[in-house]
């Protein structure tokens, strides 16, 4: 399984982690920034609009400025949270230079891209940007969109940054699926058609397992130094082993649920394209039962993620074809 990284830059961010053996000075202002907000992940939200966009073409209210700005939105809430995570955690001592975190991609404060004050500043940017794009929905659409929007700031402060977080208390993981699935996906096709409907709710589901198993792959790669810190993670509290194979049942319902889905005619017998992953799938599922190497291979970039690196290309591949699914889907309804 190779993870190495090739010409460092703006769309490698994209692709992969960055090596902590390579010069961070090499890199320009831009591509620092992208692989300090760790934009390889940022992929998932995304994934999420494109989802949302997607049922609201399907049920025809699709509108071009309005997805655009959603996705604008979903990107800049998810960047928003992972500097906010790195400044708290930062700032509590956790991220360490033998922390997981500075091992595999840059820091925007430990490897010195930014200050504190800075980094601060950068946050309440792109705060004040997601405000601006949540008060013209709001006057669009109406307050509904505000409880949306304060139910995602929720789930993003209570993630790292309350003194009792969600991530030390086993309930981070649960809170991934529910934010980037039925949450995102159903609260974007509101954003988008102003009409609010269960099915986008429960489209959702299968994609927000995805996104769950590579947070539960994340935390089970830094088990020991979650426990150190004291750190209760889900993998924490069930340990190694069930850990994995908790993995292992989270990426299992992704497919039944896909299923479900379509037997119960929520979604088009299209979406069955996802078991077409199954050149993701067998690999994922391999090493998700086995236990971890005591070292990377050669080449490798991102260790001591392992399983992570793994989830995350199964829930990529996962949801391009439960995108390509959806989409035809919806232009094989349209012609119809």
């Amino acid at each position: 399984m190779s993870n190495r990284i090739d010409s460092p830059g703006w769309i490698s961010a994209f692709r992969g982690f960055y090596s902590p053996r390579a010069d961070v000075k090499k890199l320009d202002v831009v591509s620092r920034w992208l692989f300090s907000a760790r934009s390889v992940i940022l992929i998932i939200s995304m994934q999420a609009a494109m989802i949302a966009g997607i049922l609201a073409y399907s049920a025809k209210m699709f509108n071009v400025l309005y997805f655009a700005l959603l996705f604008a939105g979903f990107v800049i809430a998810h960047t928003t949270s992972n500097l906010t995570n790195d400044y708290f955690d930062f700032a509590k001592g956790h991220d360490t230079k033998d922390s997981p975190r500075l091992r595999y991609t840059i820091h925007p404060l430990a490897s010195h891209i930014t200050t504190k004050r800075q980094l601060a500043a950068a946050i309440l940017v792109l705060v004040f940007s997601g405000l601006l794009i949540a008060g013209y929905f709001t006057l669009v659409h109406g307050y509904l969109v505000l409880a949306f929007l304060l139910i995602g700031a929720l789930f993003l402060l209570s993630y790292d940054a309350l003194p009792i977080t969600l991530k030390s208390i086993g309930l981070g993981e649960i809170a991934s699926f529910v934010v980037w699935g039925p949450f995102m996906v159903g609260s974007g096709y509101y954003i988008i058609t102003g009409s609010l409907a269960l099915s986008p709710f429960l489209i959702g589901i299968p994609y927000g397992l995805g996104v769950m198993s590579i947070l539960v792959g994340k935390h089970i790669d830094q088990i020991k130094f979650d426990k150190g810190i004291g750190q209760h993670t889900l993998p924490v509290i069930l340990g190694e082993r069930r850990a994995r194979w908790l993995n292992i049942a989270i990426i299992a319902f992704m497919y039944a649920s896909s299923a479900i889905l379509v037997f119960y005619d929520i979604a088009s017998v299209f979406l069955l394209l996802v078991f077409l992953n199954v050149f993701a799938l067998v690999p994922t599922l391999r090493i998700l039962s086995r236990e971890k190497p005591v070292g990377p291979p050669n080449g490798y970039v991102g260790w001591p993620l392992w399983y992570h690196r793994t989830s995350l290309r199964h829930n990529r591949m996962f949801g391009w074809l439960y995108i390509l699914g959806l989409a035809i889907g919806a232009v094989a309804t349209a012609f119809l």
